[in-house]
């Protein structure tokens, strides 16, 4: 019986060893990796989709007439430098600094970028892992849910209209790259 518990833990401290690992081999990388194939057609061009969609300019929208009153009002010197404002308009601004590829391009201006609802893509983004959409998920990979969205799109952000998530999909769907 001591035996059995002893290897228990030994695996279960094992298990969380692997996790914490994991968790620091992905790093961000910025959307200027991204976009190195993801601008292509051939590969679904979501750089361009993502590019006129409202999460490019979510750090713009902190400079905005509106955004501005709202500061002011609730005693916010500057929403694009506040962190209560940037946690949901900047991608950049959320992340843990250890996690940020010092070899990659992420940005406070690049608002809510492709790794904020795909996870950081320092290892999927390579070609060979792209292929296969399981070595992705292995690798880093977020598929996003509404959980995900819901993160930011809450009663708790103050511009909040209610939230659907289908449709929402809808504004922010890019195409998948085309199969050869």
């Amino acid at each position: 019986m001591r035996k059995t518990g002893f290897m228990a833990i030994i695996m279960l401290l094992t298990f969380l060893s692997m996790t914490l690992f994991a968790q620091d081999k992905f790093m961000y990388v910025g959307v200027k990796k991204c976009k190195t194939c993801h601008k292509m057609k051939k590969y679904g061009n979501q750089y361009e989709v993502w590019q006129k969609a409202a999460h490019s300019k979510a750090l713009e929208s902190l400079s905005s007439k509106e955004s501005l009153e709202y500061a002011k009002k609730n005693g916010i010197a500057d929403p694009a430098k506040d962190p209560k404002c940037l946690k949901c308009h900047s991608t950049m601004a959320t992340v843990d600094k250890k996690l940020i590829d010092p070899k990659g391009k992420l940005t406070i201006e690049e608002g809510v970028s492709c790794e904020s609802c795909h996870g950081p893509g320092s290892v999927y983004k390579s070609n060979k892992i792209m292929k296969d959409h399981k070595a992705c998920l292995e690798n880093g990979l977020i598929e996003p849910t509404e959980a995900v969205c819901k993160e930011c799109h809450n009663k708790d952000n103050p511009f909040h209209k209610g939230f659907d998530f289908k449709e929402a999909l809808k504004k922010v769907q890019h195409p998948l790259p085309e199969k050869k």
